[in-house]
Parts: structure tokens; sequence; C-alpha cells
């Protein structure tokens, strides 16, 4: 009877031992599923941010290609625009030059004849005449530059429009006056294009200076009318 018991209390505890045994089994498996899942979740998620990381390079990439062909376009467009201003400018500086040119024709057409009636002889009026067309035709060439002459005689000497090369003393003038020119000065619209080169009166050496003015005191005319 005790064999029995015995045999019994030792067949229970090898059941015990296999079930915690299972238990044990089971609850590592569980362990090691729960951690493999864990694992898969944190590789899917540095995936999915991997791919969103390269999504966004690659979206950056298109937008610098994008950039860079921009700027390529406006340099092109700012080069083909510095080529047309520099080739309209060039243009009109040759038509300007053309227009000068072909106004100035004329001047030499009347020297030419001017030249011509010298040649032919004569008591030297023609010559004259002929000089004085010339001049005549090359200030109507001025003028239509909008060149016009100053007019410095008897005015006030001013350095913005005169240039004084010498003094000349004078009693019929106030001093730093034009008395003389040399060569005539020119204006262009409001600007001076060459100032005329002057002679200015100075106070003559052996003039006497002006009297002081005498002080009014008691003893002057006024105390007398009193």
């Amino acid at each position: 009877m005790s064999r029995l018991l015995k045999h019994g209390e030792k067949k229970q505890d090898s059941t015990e031992q296999a079930q915690v045994g299972e238990s044990t089994a089971e609850a590592a498996a569980s362990t090691e599923a729960v951690e493999t899942s864990g694992l898969s979740e944190i590789a899917r998620a540095e995936a999915a941010e991997i791919a969103q990381l390269k999504a966004a390079l690659a979206e950056k990439d298109d937008e610098i290609n994008r950039l860079q062909d921009r700027y390529l376009r406006t340099l092109a467009d700012s080069e083909n625009m510095r080529k047309r201003l520099r080739q309209q400018a060039e243009e009109m500086c040759r038509l300007e030059r053309e227009n000068l040119l072909r106004l100035l024709l004329p001047v030499i057409d009347d020297l030419e004849r001017a030249v011509q009636a010298a040649s032919g002889g004569g008591n030297g009026k023609s010559i004259v005449e002929g000089v004085e067309m010339v001049v005549r035709a090359l200030f109507d060439f001025l003028r239509a530059q909008g060149v016009t002459p100053q007019q410095a005689l008897g005015k006030p000497f001013d350095p913005q429009l005169h240039e004084a090369v010498e003094q000349l003393e004078s009693e019929e003038h106030p001093p730093n006056t034009v008395v003389k020119e040399f060569h005539r000065g020119y204006h262009i619209g409001d600007r001076v294009l060459r100032p005329a080169r002057v002679a200015v009166a100075r106070t003559a050496a052996h003039q006497p200076p002006a009297p002081p003015a005498q002080p009014r005191g008691r003893g002057n005319g006024s105390d007398k009318q009193a």
C-alpha cells in the first residue's frame, strides 16, 4: 500500500514538473514572440522613415534641378539683353555720327567754292565772301546741335564762364570786367562747352584812391543849421 502511495506521489511530481516546464516554455516562446514583434515594428518604422527621407531627398533634387535650369535661363536672357542693348547703343552712335557728318558736308561744299574763287584771281572780295559764308554755315551747324556762343565783352568776370589769362589796366571799365576776348566761349544747352579766354580790367596804377568818408561830428553843417 505504501509503495502505491509513493508511486502515486512520484507520478504527481512528474506531472507537476512537466506542467511547469510547459509553462516555462510557453512563457519563453511568448516573450520571444513579443520581442520579435517589437523588432519588426521598429524595422518597419525605420524603413518607413528611410522611405520618407528618400522621397524628400528626391523632391529636393528635383527642386535644385528646376532652380538651376531657371538660373541658367535667366543668365542666358540677361546675356542676350546685354548684347541687344550694346548693339542698340552702337547703332545709335553710328546714326548720330552719320547725321553729324552729313550736316558738315555743306560746310565742306562752301569751303571748296571759296577755294575755287580764290584760285580764279580777283581782288580778294570773293575770298572774303566765301570765308564768311563758311563761318555762317558753321554757326548754323552749331545752332542745330544746341551750341550757342557766349557774350563775354563788357560783362563781369565769372570763373564758371570765363578763363582769365591777362589783366589790363583800364580807367573806362570797373575792376574784374572782361575787356578783351582771345577766343569765344560756347554753351551747349545750359552747360559750358568751352569757357571764354579773356583779359580782365584792373584799377590803373596812377589812379588815386577815393578819399575816405568824413565822419559827422558836432562841427559839421548840421550844427550850423541848428
